[in-house]
C-alpha cells in the first residue's frame, strides 16, 4: 500500500487589544478542547503555533494549559512553531525588527518549552523573497507557506508533494506548501473526505508530505464550529481514522519532515500571501471585475487553466494603498521604529553608551514597538480588525507608549513644548508634529491644514484614530436574498432598507481641522448622509506654513488663497501648542470676504471611541449636563462648547469657540464583513460647530478655538443615561 506523510498543523492567535472575553471565549471554545481531545491520542503528532499576544495570555491566564502543552511536546507528540513575536506582517516592518522578533520569540517558547525553535509560521502567510534571509539569519530553517504561493510560481498541482529549497543572498530555506485543499476540508467536510483526497494523493505521489496549515479557532471558535466539531464529534471521528489508517498515513511534524526527506527541489515564489488575501488587498471595483471574471471562467476549461496564473491584486502591502489609514499606523510605526534605532546607535557611539536605566527603557520601548506592529488592525477582508477600533487604539497605544519611553532615555521629562517638521506620513510632502509634555498633534498642511493625529498621551489613546466609510465588494449584495438573512441574523436591526440606508461613503479620511463652506440651506441630514457638498476648495487644499519658536509656544501658521463658492478669499490658521497645557489653541482670520457676503462656515472635528452607546462616554454642554451618547445626532441652535467624554479611555476632549456657533453631531458607523457575518460598528464622532460669517469693514471675520484634552477621571458622572438621552432628544432640532 503507498504511504503518504501528513502534517496537522495549527495557527492559534490573538491580536494586541482584543477584550479579555473575547480571548477567554476562544480559550473555552477552541483552544483548551483541543488540546483535551488531541491529549487522548497518543500516536498522532501534531504541529501547533501560537501567537505571542496569544502566548503570553496563556502563561499569565491558562498556565495549566501551557503545561499541559509542555508535556506533549517533551513526549515528541507537538512540535512547537516560532515566528515573529507579535504577529507582524513581516515584509511590513524593517528587517532589523523582523530578526530581533524572531529571534525574541524563539528564545521565549525555547524557555517555556525546551529545546531549539526551527520552524516559523509567516503571518497570514504574506511572502517576499527577501524575507529567506532574515529568517535565516534569525535561526529559522524552515516555514510553511500556501500552495497557492507556488502554483503562483509556475509549479503544478503534481509538484506540491514535498518541500522545496529557496535562498536569499545564499541563505536556504525550506518551504512547505500547505494544502488549500486540505483547508477547506479539516473541519468543514466529513471526515472520510480528508481521507479520500489523502489516499488519492498516496496513491498519484506515493510518499508525498501533505500539510494542513490553518487557524486553530476554526475549531471551536468560528459560528457553529463548537457544536460540529465537539459536541457532533468531528474531530474525534477525524483522529479515529488518522489512528485507524497509520498503516499508510504517517502523521509527523514539519521538524521530522524536513530532516528526513530530500528537497523536491528549489523554488523561487512571488510577492503572495494566500489567494483570498490577494482578492481582498485589491481597490473594490478591481475586486469585483476580478470575481466576475473568476465567475465567467467556470465550466471553460481553457478559461480555468488560465485563471491559474492570475494573481488578482497578489500583494498584501496594497493594503496600505487602499486604506489610508492603515497606511497612517504604518508610517507612524516607522517612524518609531527609526527613532529606536537611532537612539540605539547614538549610545553606542559613545563611550560611556547607554546606562543601565536607559536601556531598561529602550528595551520596554522596544516591546511596546514590536506589540504595535502586530498585523491584525492594519488590514481588513473576511478577517483582519481594521474595522475594529479597539484594534487599532492598541497599535496607537504601543507606539505612544513607545514614544514616551524613548523621551525619558532622552530625559526629555516635564513641561516642555517642540516642533518637527518632516515627511512623517510617507507622502513626499512635509507634515508638521507639535508636541508638548501632555500632546502630540500631526498637522498636514499641504492637505488642507488637517489635524490627522492627535495623541493624549497620559492616556495613550489617538483621539482620531478614526475610520472612513468605503465601499466593499461585500456591499454590492445589500439587496440580494442571502445578504439580508445575514443582517436578519447578525444585527438588532434585519431590516434591510435601514442596512442600505447606513451604507455612506466619505471621500477622503476622516481628521479634525477640515474647513468646508455649506451651501446656506443645507441641513443636518444632508451632510450625514455624506457625499460633496462643500462649496470651498480649503479642505484638503494646500495650505503654505511657517514656524514660530518661542521658550515655552509653538506656533504653526498656516496660510491659503481659495475660494467659497463664487468668492476668492484667504484664510490663515494657526496652530498653537503651549508648555504646561493640555490645549491647542486655534485661531482662524479669513480675509477679503466681498462685502455683504454671508458663508455658511464649517469645521469638521472627529473623535474616535470605542464604543457610542455606553454609560461612560457620552457629550456635555458648558454647564457639566450630559447631552446624549458619543453616537447621538445633535442639531444645535447656539453653543459655545462641547466636551466629549470617554471614562472607559480615560479622555475628556472639550472643544469651545470665540463666537456662538451652531453646532451638529452624528456617528459614523461603518457597514462591514468579518467571519461572523455583516456588522455595523461605530468607529467616531463627527462633531461640526458652523457660523454664518458676515465679514466687517475691513473685510475679515476672526475666530479662537480651544481643544483642551484632560483626563476623565476628574469628571463625575451627572446623570443617568436614560435622561442624557431625553435631554438629547429634547435638545435636538430641525433644520430642514
Amino acid at each position: 500500500m503507498n504511504k503518504i506523510k501528513f502534517v496537522f498543523a495549527l495557527h492559534n492567535h490573538q491580536p494586541i487589544g482584543n477584550f479579555d472575553g473575547v480571548i477567554e471565549e476562544a480559550y473555552r471554545t477552541s483552544y483548551l478542547p483541543f488540546l483535551e481531545t488531541i491529549e487522548r491520542y497518543p500516536s498522532i503528532q501534531t504541529v501547533l503555533h501560537t501567537s505571542g499576544p496569544l502566548m503570553e495570555w496563556l502563561v499569565e491566564r491558562r498556565p495549566e494549559y501551557v503545561k499541559r502543552v509542555a508535556d506533549l511536546v517533551a513526549q515528541g507528540r507537538i512540535e512547537i512553531l516560532g515566528g515573529g513575536f507579535y504577529e507582524p506582517i513581516l515584509p511590513m516592518i524593517p528587517a532589523a525588527d523582523r530578526v530581533e522578533q524572531i529571534r525574541s520569540y524563539s528564545r521565549y517558547l525555547a524557555a517555556i518549552f525546551g529545546g531549539e525553535i526551527r520552524g516559523a509560521w509567516i503571518a497570514e502567510r504574506v511572502w517576499e523573497q527577501r524575507l529567506a534571509v532574515d529568517l535565516v539569519d534569525a535561526g529559522i530553517e524552515y516555514t510553511v507557506l500556501d500552495d497557492f504561493h507556488f502554483l503562483r510560481a509556475g509549479l503544478a498541482d503534481r509538484d506540491l508533494r514535498g518541500y522545496r529549497l529557496t535562498d536569499d543572498e545564499g541563505r536556504i530555506l525550506k518551504v512547505f506548501p500547505g494544502s488549500e485543499r486540505a483547508r477547506y476540508l479539516v473541519p468543514f467536510s466529513d471526515p472520510h473526505a480528508t481521507i479520500d483526497y489523502l489516499r488519492t494523493l498516496a496513491d498519484e505521489h506515493p510518499g508525498a508530505i501533505v500539510v494542513h496549515a490553518d487557524d486553530g479557532e476554526k475549531f471551536g471558535s468560528w459560528p457553529k464550529t463548537y457544536d460540529h466539531v465537539y459536541r457532533f464529534g468531528w474531530l474525534n471521528r477525524f483522529l479515529d481514522l488518522l489512528a485507524a489508517n497509520s498503516d499508510w498515513i504517517e502523521t509527523t511534524t514539519l521538524a521530522r519532515a524536513a530532516f528526513e526527506s530530500l528537497p523536491a527541489g528549489t523554488v523561487y515564489l512571488p510577492d503572495c500571501s494566500y489567494r483570498e488575501m490577494t482578492e481582498w488587498a485589491m481597490e473594490t471595483p478591481a475586486a469585483l471585475e476580478f470575481k466576475e471574471a473568476v465567475r465567467g471562467a467556470w465550466g471553460i476549461p481553457q478559461a480555468e487553466r488560465l485563471m491559474r496564473f492570475a494573481r488578482g491584486g497578489g500583494f498584501w502591502r496594497n493594503f496600505l494603498a487602499k486604506y489610508p489609514e492603515s497606511r497612517a499606523m504604518y508610517a507612524r510605526m516607522l517612524g518609531v521604529s527609526q527613532r529606536l534605532r537611532s537612539i540605539e546607535a547614538a549610545g553606542c557611539a559613545t563611550a560611556a553608551g547607554l546606562n543601565a536605566a536607559q536601556s531598561e527603557l529602550v528595551a520596554e520601548a522596544r516591546r511596546e514597538l514590536f506589540r504595535s506592529q502586530c498585523n491584525c488592525a492594519y488590514w481588513h477582508g473576511s478577517f483582519g480588525g481594521l474595522y475594529l477600533p479597539h484594534l487599532r487604539g492598541a497599535i496607537y497605544r504601543g507606539l505612544i507608549a513607545a514614544d514616551d519611553l524613548l523621551d525619558r532615555v532622552e530625559r526629555r521629562e516635564g513641561p516642555r513644548v517642540g516642533c518637527k517638521i518632516d515627511d512623517f506620513n510617507i507622502d513626499l510632502r512635509k507634515e508638521a508634529r507639535l508636541e508638548n509634555e501632555a500632546l502630540i498633534a500631526f498637522i498636514a498642511p499641504a492637505r488642507g491644514g488637517r489635524i490627522y493625529e492627535l495623541d493624549a498621551r497620559s492616556a495613550r489613546v489617538n483621539l482620531l484614530s478614526t475610520l472612513a466609510r468605503r465601499q466593499e465588494p461585500y456591499h454590492q449584495g445589500i439587496e440580494a436574498r442571502e445578504f439580508r438573512q445575514e443582517i436578519n441574523h447578525h444585527s438588532n436591526n434585519g431590516d434591510p432598507a435601514v442596512w442600505s440606508r447606513s451604507i455612506v461613503y466619505d471621500s477622503g479620511p476622516l481628521e479634525a481641522l477640515v474647513d468646508r463652506f455649506y451651501p446656506l440651506d443645507i441641513n443636518l441630514e444632508t451632510v450625514r448622509l455624506g457625499g460633496d457638498h462643500d462649496r470651498g476648495d480649503f479642505a484638503s487644499g494646500a495650505y503654505s506654513a511657517t514656524v514660530r519658536r518661542g521658550a515655552n509656544r509653538v506656533v504653526l501658521a498656516m496660510e491659503r488663497t481659495g475660494s467659497a463658492g463664487d468668492h476668492p478669499i484667504v484664510i490663515r490658521k494657526n496652530v498653537t501648542i503651549d508648555a504646561g497645557r493640555p490645549r491647542l489653541l486655534i485661531e482662524y482670520v479669513l480675509e477679503q470676504i466681498p462685502e455683504h457676503s454671508r458663508l455658511n462656515f464649517a469645521i469638521e472635528f472627529q473623535l474616535a471611541s470605542m464604543a457610542g452607546r455606553a454609560d461612560d462616554r457620552y457629550y456635555r454642554d458648558g454647564a457639566g449636563e450630559r447631552l446624549g451618547f458619543l453616537d447621538a445626532t445633535l442639531d444645535l441652535a447656539s453653543t459655545d462648547r462641547i466636551a466629549a467624554v470617554d471614562h472607559w479611555l480615560d479622555v475628556s476632549s472639550e472643544l469651545s469657540w470665540s463666537r456662538t456657533a451652531a453646532l451638529w453631531t452624528y456617528p459614523i458607523e461603518t457597514i462591514n464583513g468579518s467571519e461572523a457575518g455583516i456588522e455595523r460598528v461605530y468607529q467616531s464622532s463627527a462633531i461640526i460647530p458652523r457660523w454664518i460669517v458676515e465679514p466687517d469693514s475691513s473685510g475679515s471675520w476672526t475666530l479662537a478655538i480651544e481643544w483642551t484634552i484632560t483626563p476623565a477621571a476628574f469628571i463625575a458622572p451627572v446623570d443617568s443615561a436614560e435622561e442624557s438621552g431625553d435631554r438629547a432628544r429634547s435638545l435636538a432640532t430641525s433644520n430642514a
